[in-house]
């Protein structure tokens, strides 16, 4: 393993998730064609009672995940570091179980996520006052750090997408700055993520003004590419550090062990090859 590789891709899926695709051997290529120190694999938890079944692991499969991701360690070891993490969605009423569940296994690092697009959301807290979802979502994001279950909150302003018409990125930050006042307590980092761009509202999570008010209070920053498909590892990590930078932060954030670790950007931009040159790499 290269010594000058020092960055992790730290949001990626597997096929288990019943939305993603390629095994996860086929996303630490990518990773290491980009240059990356390693991966977490992250696919969504399950959850009891058929909680949206469609997008995430069956409990039946947990076990499957956990050998899957340790298989393909075993496979990269040397190459690549593959660690074994997830993302879990906190819903209010399942924090036992959640906590249950995150003391079976060695995770790495665990993403916590609120996902609104999700039917338990629409059927608990969906109104017709899209602003006021838009503060139930952020109040949501707050606990869930409050909780201390996770080590970085997932798209932190995902809600943006599916209240689109609602949307005005200046009155929000009214709602948005007390919920980022709850998290910096918490010492929880935040995510950005770079499949946002590839979303309704085209641009990373979170927007460049929320990032900013999350430096203001020191809130560290993890990067993930949210993969779905290979190819995605390590997708728009140039353009995500120097979004960073242009807000002033000077250092970006990995886990291992669930402890957090940081890294120069200005290194972290130096480490990557660029998109180009790891295409050719890895079909080589």
């Amino acid at each position: 393993m290269s010594a000058d590789r020092i960055l992790f891709e730290s949001h990626s899926h597997t096929p288990l998730c019943k939305h993603a695709d390629g095994m996860p051997t086929e996303y630490a290529a990518v990773a290491e064609a980009r240059g990356l120190l390693g991966m977490h694999v992250t696919c969504h938890n399950p959850m009891p009672d058929g909680f949206s079944s469609g997008v995430r692991m069956a409990e039946s499969e947990f076990d499957q995940y956990v050998d899957l991701v340790a298989e393909t360690t075993d496979q990269w070891r040397g190459r690549v570091d593959v660690r074994l993490g997830l993302e879990a969605d906190y819903f209010e009423g399942h924090e036992a179980y959640l906590e249950k569940q995150l003391a079976s296994a060695d995770f790495h690092f665990v993403l916590g996520s609120v996902h609104p697009q999700i039917g338990e959301f629409r059927d608990t807290y969906w109104q017709d006052d899209l602003v006021e979802v838009q503060r139930i979502y952020f109040n949501l994001l707050a606990k869930s750090a409050e909780t201390g279950l996770f080590d970085s909150l997932a798209h932190p302003d995902l809600i943006k997408n599916f209240t689109s018409e609602a949307w005005d990125p200046e009155s929000i930050l009214d709602v948005i700055r007390p919920a980022l006042d709850r998290i910096a307590k918490t010492g929880v980092a935040m995510e950005l993520n770079t499949s946002g761009v590839n979303k309704r509202i085209s641009e990373m999570n979170p927007f460049p003004d929320m990032l900013a008010e999350m430096k203001t209070r020191d809130i560290p920053v993890t990067l993930g590419a949210d993969a779905h498909v290979p190819e995605r590892v390590g997708d728009g990590y140039e353009t995500a550090m120097r979004l960073l930078q242009s807000v002033g932060y000077t250092h970006v954030n990995f886990f291992t062990n669930r402890k957090r670790r940081s890294v120069k950007i200005d290194d972290a931009l130096d480490s990557l090859i660029p998109v180009g040159e790891a295409t050719s790499q890895s079909t080589r």
